[in-house]
């Protein structure tokens, strides 16, 4: 399995295009918020001849999903998320404005929000090439927050849900810190120590430094 991280926007929100040995990719939190940014992992995309076959979202803030346009637009993919978080695209505008101003949230084509794809749900799957990834629910940051998890690469993409030294904050709508710091310990620091954590911003972690270092858990 490759990963290729981006980091994008002013909020520096990481997004990554995984693909396997079958050239089969998925874009994970595709947040780009200029089409210069997205041109960036065309071109990855293209120069590696892969061919990306789901838009998943460990959730649906507006510095993950923002990108979402220009994959609907180029490959078609429409969002793949919870339905627990669907609430948050249709108000993406409200929730943009809220961040960065009426003025500049008035500068995007927010149409895209309306593209919803194959809901993801806690214990499904997610395949691509001959690549699985399994689905877990880590609500907290959001209702609908998920984390995706390659068990034989030993690798999770954790979205807001975990950083390095740090959890998603819960101050935002439907935001609950007790059940974030529940799934949290019951889900995620129950995996093997060795796995390597790809968070939504910031530097990537492994389990083993969380349950050591980090202070809110």
């Amino acid at each position: 399995m490759k990963i290729q991280q981006f980091t994008l926007g002013p909020i520096e929100e990481n997004a990554f295009i995984v693909s396997d040995e079958s050239s089969e990719a998925v874009i994970i939190d595709c947040g780009c918020f200029a089409e210069s940014e997205w041109r960036q992992m065309k071109k990855y995309i293209e120069e590696n001849g892969l061919k990306v076959v789901h838009l998943l979202n460990t959730h649906l803030h507006f510095d993950h999903t923002l990108g979402n346009r220009f994959a609907l637009r180029d490959y078609g993919l429409k969002a793949e998320a919870s339905p627990a978080d669907y609430y948050l695209y249709e108000g993406m505008h409200e929730q943009m404005a809220l961040f960065i101003g009426e003025h500049i949230t008035n500068k995007f084509d927010l149409s895209f929000t309306n593209a919803i794809g194959t809901p993801l749900y806690d214990g499904g799957q997610v395949t691509f090439g001959h690549t699985t990834l399994d689905i877990i629910a880590t609500p907290g940051h959001t209702p609908g927050g998920i984390c995706f998890y390659q068990k034989e690469e030993g690798v999770l993409f954790s979205g807001d849900s975990l950083f390095m030294g740090s959890v998603g904050r819960t101050d935002l709508q439907g935001g609950d810190y007790a059940a974030l710091v529940k799934s949290l310990m019951n889900r995620i620091l129950t995996l093997p120590p060795s796995t390597v954590v790809y968070t939504g911003h910031g530097p990537s972690t492994t389990i083993e430094h969380e349950l050591n270092y980090n202070p809110y858990l």
